[in-house]
């Protein structure tokens, strides 16, 4: 897998201390690896399962995997803010700023990405973090525990697999082109699942489509040129935040579904190595100009 110079992330900002993204980094790498040891723990035995919706499932291993993240980043930086699955956003303690004149950012989290896999005892599920400062991702982790993979990157620095250099692939051809997506939970519960007409143009034009459950690996997985391309709806930042910043350093492309520069608070991502991706945003915009793109009116 070759390594194509990256086309989403760019350098990092001027007065970023490299010292400080390392302590990030060091942070980061610290809870990613408690909560896999929570995770797989829980594997072993019968766990509790609720519900946030319908079918949105929430487990005790998703609440106690946050709570070792948030409570292992916010020991190392007091200071920073929280934007997390379960527990949803939260303030740093400025005050508690140790002297050092830290930028005072925020932590994106999914402390377990795939709950309906990992309840069901599918081996596809991961845990996600990423560092966001002034609006734009600095920093990603996201780590598969089952198979020990730790994808990372740091804004400008490339994205690496368990330390090696990763790239996206070189398919050029979109018949060629191995692609994935997933229905989220809030197109579940509405009257339609607006995906299924992208899902149908998509399978007529791929060479294959696969669903894992998981947007984070999904997006991680396209970074190591496993997939071509994904998409998306109705994702979280949580689900994108760490993903994007890892493709983008991959050197693979990430935009809306319109083809706009992406945003976490985006309807459709759509992310691949950049060589299809001006035909995956085109099938996408067939559909009267990007189904998905549409508000829910129903």
């Amino acid at each position: 897998m070759k390594s194509h110079h990256r086309t989403e992330a760019g350098p990092p900002p001027q007065d970023t201390d490299p010292l400080f993204l390392t302590c990030l980094q060091d942070a980061a790498r610290h809870a990613a690896e408690k909560a896999g040891e929570i995770l797989r723990e829980g594997l072993t035995r019968k766990i509790e399962v609720g519900f946030k919706g319908r079918i949105n499932l929430v487990t005790e291993i998703d609440l106690a995997s946050e709570k070792t993240i948030i409570g292992i980043l916010s020991a190392a930086f007091p200071e920073h803010g929280f934007l997390a699955e379960e527990s949803g956003a939260r303030n740093g303690n400025a005050s508690e700023n140790n002297h050092s004149h830290r930028p005072s950012g925020r932590w994106i989290i999914d402390p377990l990405d795939g709950t309906t896999n990992y309840a069901h005892r599918y081996p596809a599920f991961c845990i996600s973090i990423a560092y966001e400062q002034n609006g734009k991702v600095l920093y990603g982790l996201v780590s598969d525990p089952l198979r020990r993979m730790n994808f990372e990157a740091l804004i400008g620095q490339g994205a690496t697999l368990n330390g090696s250099p990763i790239g996206v692939s070189e398919v050029s051809d979109p018949e060629r082109s191995l692609l994935c997506t997933g229905f989220s939970y809030r197109q579940a519960d509405g009257p339609t699942l607006r995906n299924l007409d992208h899902f149908e143009k998509f399978s007529r034009g791929a060479q294959g489509i696969r669903r894992s459950g998981s947007a984070a690996l999904d997006l991680c997985h396209v970074a190591m040129g496993v997939l071509d391309g994904f998409w998306e709806l109705d994702l979280s930042p949580w689900d994108t935040a760490a993903g994007t910043l890892i493709v983008g350093e991959a050197g693979g492309r990430v935009t809306e579904g319109t083809g706009a520069p992406f945003r976490l608070d985006a309807p459709v991502v759509v992310a691949s190595n950049g060589l299809i991706h001006e035909w995956m945003v085109g099938t996408i915009r067939q559909d009267e100009g990007g189904q998905g793109q549409r508000p829910d009116t129903k």
